[in-house]
């Protein structure tokens, strides 16, 4: 028998339960230096707020929602022969619509486009 080659491969072996063992120490030392690092950043933080710092109701109780139908601002003309460019427009702004009312589908449309209904007849 040629004990060589069961030595040598012993050797291998015994290198390769080397190198798991050391990149598990590795690995255990690196989530190590994590936990301490967050553990660090945490204490540097401010704590959390006191019930007495925290958001209260105002004394006209709760802020509801309130819903309104917008329609947008007139957009500005420019002269003949002029165009205007976006920057020349500004922010587009909405105003409150005098008729208040939500708009709803009309009797028999479908909804959507391709909705599968009769449509307007």
């Amino acid at each position: 028998m040629d004990t060589a080659r069961y030595e040598a491969a012993s050797g291998v072996q015994t290198f390769g339960y080397v190198v798991i063992l050391v990149a598990g120490v590795a690995c255990v030392a690196g989530l190590i230096w994590a936990f301490r690092l967050g553990s660090k950043v945490r204490r540097r933080e401010s704590p959390p707020p006191r019930p007495e710092e925290q958001p209260r109701v105002p004394p006209s109780g709760p802020v509801r929602e309130v819903r309104e139908v917008r329609e947008p601002d007139e957009v500005p003309r420019a002269a003949d022969g002029e165009r205007l460019t976006p920057h020349q427009l500004g922010n587009v702004g909405t105003r409150r619509a005098e008729d208040q009312s939500r708009p709803r589908w009309s009797p028999g449309s479908s909804g959507s486009f391709g909705g599968g209904g009769g449509g307007r007849t």
